[in-house]
């Protein structure tokens, strides 16, 4: 078995993978906190994650039998954002590291664990094996201390010296006994809060526990509805995702972490359409005028396709009104005659961003035909 495990690494290590570990297949720790997360009513409207606990529970939830689960990590750019573009007509938002290679990173990392599971199927042909990227009901994170890679920051992130925090999670599982890594058992945070003091939604109620209901990561991509009133200047420029705990981690911050990078999804680059915007940063205006094809057109193989045209123009929206954009009044007033009374009205609330008086004024004129009560809720009284 340790000859397959070094074809394994060796396999890993030409994919574009940083790391590798073995764990056990085993119920870990972490499931009776997922429990306890659920309970709290942290997960949002994740109700997704309730509905497959009991497959949580043991990795044979996800292959029967399995023994052994091979942990990768792959990173993506660490390195930092520029200004905003300037271009007239154009406002931007911020976006999330791992979507600035402009690819779906599952698109990238499922062909990689194929290939690592027809290797694993040549060797040991009565051998099962299934390669996962966050779309399965297994604990990574958890799965990953196990294997050794790392440990849970109070963020809730995994933890490496090496390689920071910038990197994505893949499993392959395999009903075999494969030699096991020693599991990561201490943590190296220290009396460091710099993660939790520096969200600006509030989102973590104790160290290592994530209200997910108030990440700015979940509100703009998970999240169906409309951010509370509370949390949508915390949101501030961000248009898809949130970096904030990983840019103040001091594990984030060295040197190496660029040129780790490197050997992930940034190869990939080149490959995406760079109509999506600049490093960093997401053109929003152009989203108001798009149809549902165009939006499937441009973005069907990036990140933002989860989010759907609807919930990235919800997200512009809302980046508008913190940015107090005053040049992109007329776009928002367009979005008060949209269908859907979400948009509507977090278009209402932008608009009051501005503190323009003679928007305030042609806002009343709207009032007077609108009837939704989501909507009216937004005006101001």
């Amino acid at each position: 078995m340790n000859d397959l495990v070094e074809q394994i690494r060796e396999t890993a290590l030409s994919e574009g993978f940083a790391a590798m570990g073995i764990a056990p297949a085993v119920t870990s720790e972490g499931f009776h906190q997922l429990v306890d997360w659920i309970e709290a009513g942290y997960a949002g409207s994740m109700d997704y994650l309730e509905r497959r606990l009991d497959a949580y529970r043991h990795p044979t939830g996800v292959l029967e039998g399995a023994k052994s689960i091979i942990v990768l990590a792959m990173n993506y750019d660490a390195s930092n954002r520029g200004p905003a573009p300037s271009v007239e007509g154009s406002a931007y938002g911020k976006t999330a590291r791992y979507t600035w290679s402009g690819v779906d990173y599952h698109d990238v990392i499922h062909p990689k664990l194929k290939r690592i599971v027809r290797l694993i199927r040549e060797q040991i042909p009565e051998a099962n094996a299934r390669g996962i990227v966050d779309t399965a009901p297994l604990m990574e994170r958890e799965v990953a201390v196990l294997a050794g890679l790392g440990w849970r920051g109070k963020n809730t992130l995994l933890l490496n010296k090496q390689l920071g925090s910038y990197f994505f999670l893949a499993c392959v599982l395999v009903d075999i006994d494969l030699p096991i890594d020693q599991p990561h058992e201490s943590s190296h945070c220290g009396t460091c809060s710099a993660c939790l003091d520096a969200c600006p939604t509030d989102a973590f109620p104790s160290a290592g526990v994530l209200d997910a209901s108030k990440c700015i990561s979940y509100l703009t991509i998970e999240n169906p509805g409309l951010p509370e009133l509370s949390l949508r200047s915390g949101i501030d420029e961000w248009a898809f995702g949130c970096d904030v705990c990983q840019e103040v981690c001091p594990w984030n911050r060295r040197p190496s972490r660029q040129q780790n990078a490197a050997n992930g999804l940034r190869g990939h680059r080149e490959s995406a359409d760079d109509s999506q915007g600049h490093d960093g940063w997401l053109e929003l205006t152009s989203l108001f005028s798009m149809t549902e094809d165009q939006f499937r057109s441009q973005f069907r193989r990036t990140p933002y396709w989860r989010t759907k045209r609807r919930g990235m123009l919800r997200n512009a929206i809302i980046v508008l009104g913190n940015q107090k954009r005053r040049d992109a009044i007329e776009l928002l007033f367009t979005t008060l005659n949209d269908p859907d009374p979400e948009l509507r009205a977090i278009a209402v609330w932008a608009i009051c961003q501005m503190q323009d008086s003679e928007s305030l004024d042609r806002l009343r004129g709207y009032r007077q035909s609108e009837n939704d009560p989501i909507v009216l809720a937004e005006f101001p009284g």
